[in-house]
């Protein structure tokens, strides 16, 4: 057996040594990896906690003025109007189509006239047949569904005034449809040009202030509960053949509505 008498390591001594110092190095490093890894997705666990935090505060916000696109939060609802008369007799109801129904019980003829409330040729026609729709409810000769819906949207930058319009229409019904049809005109008559951002809450709760509705009516106008029923009847009356605005109906019939009255005369044997 040879000896080593200086103390030296022999070659395979040396050779152990380097590898178990290579070895301690390299579970150092897989250490040091290690906590890197888990420090860097903490910091980024960390962040994207924030940003949830941020973004479920921003969205929490309702931003300063009327015309926002967001409503606050509010459950989907279904207009409903309370039973009741007015003196003259006339009544309110929503029908199976989401229309609201202004008119005697027992009137013989009924139109329904479907208007998008941003609509410019809405607008004309209200202002030509006011009158004569008018006419037709007091005297019980005819019953009007208006079916409002909201697919002009897209005409209002954003603002979704069409949805916003809607949505009060039914808040304003829904407190007392014997005020709707003076409603409605004012509301043609305020009509904002397509392209605009449309009336501000604001001012369609001064709409229906005019027209005689409660303080109590800003509140529906404001958390808009209707949204989600207005886009559906919009779609329900898009499915039913209805392509254009305004369309309107007498005695499910559909007619020019440049001949309303005589379509009305004609229904009523009159």
């Amino acid at each position: 057996m040879s000896s080593n008498p200086s103390g030296r390591k022999t070659p395979n001594a040396l050779t152990k040594a380097n590898n178990a110092d290579r070895n301690r190095r390299i579970i150092i490093q897989v250490a040091v990896a290690a906590v890197l890894i888990a420090l860097v997705a903490a910091i980024g666990v960390s962040i994207a906690v924030q940003n949830a935090s941020k973004d479920d505060d921003a969205a929490a916000q309702t931003p300063t003025g009327s015309s926002s696109v967001a409503a606050p939060a509010a459950p989907a609802a279904t207009p409903t109007i309370a039973a009741g008369a007015a003196p003259n007799g006339v009544t309110g109801v929503i029908t199976d189509s989401g229309a609201i129904r202004i008119g005697k019980p027992d009137a013989p003829v009924t139109v329904r006239v479907v208007a998008d409330l941003q609509c410019p040729a809405c607008k004309a026609f209200e202002a030509a047949n006011k009158q004569t729709l008018e006419d037709a409810v007091n005297s019980g000769t005819a019953a009007v569904e208006y079916n409002i819906i909201s697919f002009l949207d897209r005409a209002s930058s954003g603002t979704k005034y069409s949805t916003r319009a809607a949505n009060a229409s039914y808040c304003v019904a829904a407190q007392d449809p014997s005020k709707y049809q003076g409603w409605i005109a004012t509301m043609f008559d305020k009509q904002p040009k397509e392209g605009g951002k449309g009336l501000t809450d604001d001012e369609l709760i001064a709409i229906a202030k005019s027209a005689g509705y409660s303080d109590e009516v800003a509140d529906c106008i404001r958390n808009r509960p209707y949204d989600a029923f207005i886009a559906a009847t919009t779609q329900k009356t898009f499915d039913g053949g209805v392509n254009s605005t305004p369309t309107v109906f007498v005695n499910n019939q559909q007619v020019s509505p440049s001949n309303l009255a005589q379509a009305i005369a004609a229904a009523s044997g009159r």
